[in-house]
């Protein structure tokens, strides 16, 4: 103990800087606040990119018109018509609010419970096994989800409203809290919390295995941009045909309140879809779209997550060879 304060001392009497107790800490918080700027990042990249796609879908998804993808068209050009061109993208401002914290728990979560897992399985550092890697994916939509969800529901008020309705996200939650009651702002988080356990289970299971499987094959570790994007593409594919008609019944129980309806269980409002649209145009109603939009969204968002990573792990490298 004793010979130990001598050499310290001797050290700083030398010049010598000693290494301060915070750096082991700012060494564990830095992956984290990397991966929260990085899901944010690729959250709000990816929900602007398809917001016009977005609340077409949400439009037909909370009425009983018909869709199709010749409808879609006649509905975004009248709104282009009537509105501008930046009433495509009316309500992406909640979106905002709500996808970029939504993407950066959901990433970070994601990064964490790898972790966890890696180090509870004994695949610390590598890629982890099917389940667990399934498992990782759907607690992190879990989690992302229970947090954010009454920004969900503004978000979807904003996009199937007039503007003259709400003004501003601010707006929303007054409105619907003093009319309709605060519990409203959680209608839909049922079939939200069901919808979210196998999309964001599969989306980040076909993602991480699709790299896997790839790197093992390919022999190189990191994946070109067009691979990402593709590899992204597939999983938001999967990950949204399967859980696609609780969206649609989420979207109806969290727009109830403006359209006049009163759904207020998940299988009430099945049956009451199906009852009057059928299984097929009602419970898939939009899905086509989703097959456009989602492939996009998600392509982009898994691909700016790993990049950002990427570069910031790089800017720290430097950080440190420079000193």
């Amino acid at each position: 103990m004793g010979s130990g304060v001598q050499e310290q001392r001797a050290s700083l009497a030398q010049g010598e800087v000693l290494p301060l107790a915070s750096s082991s800490q700012s060494e564990h918080t830095r992956p984290v606040l990397n991966s929260l700027f990085s899901g944010a990042l690729a959250g709000a990249l990816a929900k602007t990119a398809v917001a016009p796609l977005d609340r077409t879908k949400i439009i037909f998804q909370v009425s009983s018109a018909r869709f199709s993808a010749k409808e879609a068209y006649r509905l975004i050009y009248r709104t282009y018509l009537k509105d501008g061109f930046f009433s495509l993208w009316r309500g992406n401002s909640a979106t905002m609010v709500r996808v970029i914290p939504y993407a950066a728990i959901q990433f970070c979560a994601h990064e964490q419970y790898k972790r966890l897992l890696g180090g509870y399985y004994g695949f610390q550092g590598k890629a982890l096994p099917p389940f667990p890697r399934l498992l990782a994916g759907s607690m992190a939509g879990t989690t992302a989800a229970m947090l954010t969800y009454p920004l969900d529901m503004v978000r979807a008020r904003m996009a199937v409203t007039p503007k003259e309705m709400y003004s501003n996200i601010l707006h929303v939650f007054v409105r619907i809290s003093r009319e309709e009651g605060l519990k409203t702002l959680y209608r839909g988080f049922n079939p939200t919390m069901l919808g979210v356990i196998p999309y964001a289970g599969i989306s980040f299971f076909t993602y991480e295995t699709l790299k896997k499987l790839h790197a093992e094959r390919s022999e190189r570790p990191h994946p070109y941009l067009y691979e990402r994007l593709a590899f992204g593409a597939c999983a938001g594919l999967l990950g949204q045909s399967a859980s696609y008609p609780l969206d649609v019944v989420r979207r109806r129980m969290q727009t109830a309140g403006v359209t006049g309806h009163t759904y207020s269980t998940i299988f009430g409002t099945m049956k009451e879809i199906v009852s009057e649209e059928g299984v097929i145009r009602g419970l898939y109603k939009g899905l086509s779209m989703n097959w456009v939009k989602g492939p996009i969204a998600v392509g982009i968002s898994f691909t700016t997550f790993d990049l950002t990573q990427i570069l910031l792990r790089k800017l720290h490298q430097m950080g440190h060879t420079t000193r």
